[in-house]
């Protein structure tokens, strides 16, 4: 029981320390859904070449639409959209969906790149090396995974689900 309550004290302590300056979070907040909610809408729009409006994604999404200017003023500055003045005005994508992925909204949104990805540093104790070696590995078979979907990914996914919860009567 000795041993669990030090592992829990030094993850803990790396959890305070080293993970808020961790680029990869390990829960998807409601930033990071938004943004891919919306982005997976300009996805599916892609195909078009017509302009969504932020209302439109909010409404679609159910987003409110102020926070959703914010991130889509991030998400534009990150160069993942942009935007097209006039009457028909709105957002596009600035590239294909399948060449963005979930890493780069992810470290968009964070205001950070895969560069800024930091290896385990040497601790004070072997017990907190190991536990931050243990750490960086889990976050990077994190990362492998959301870099391996891409938007037009997850836009089929969901397209998928959609299909198949509709009901059909006789």
């Amino acid at each position: 029981m000795l041993g669990s309550r030090f592992f829990y004290d030094n993850f803990v302590m790396l959890y305070a320390v080293d993970l808020r300056r961790s680029p990869m979070p390990f829960t998807l907040s409601c930033k990071h859904e938004y943004a891919l909610c919306a982005l997976i809408e300009l996805a599916t729009a892609y195909a078009s070449g017509q302009p969504l409006q932020s209302r439109q994604l909010a409404q679609r999404q159910h987003i409110p639409d102020r926070y959703l200017e914010q991130l889509l003023a991030t998400l534009k500055r990150g160069g993942l959209i942009r935007s097209q003045r006039g009457v028909n005005g709105g957002y596009l994508l600035a590239h294909e969906p399948a060449s963005i992925s979930v890493l780069d909204v992810i470290c968009c949104i964070d205001g950070k790149t895969t560069d800024d990805f930091q290896e385990a540093q040497p601790s004070s104790t072997a017990e907190c090396t190991v536990i931050q070696e243990v750490w960086v590995e889990a976050r990077q078979t994190i990362e492998v995974i959301l870099a391996k979907y891409s938007l037009k990914d997850l836009a089929e996914m969901r397209d998928v689900r959609q299909n198949t919860n509709v009901m059909y009567y006789i």
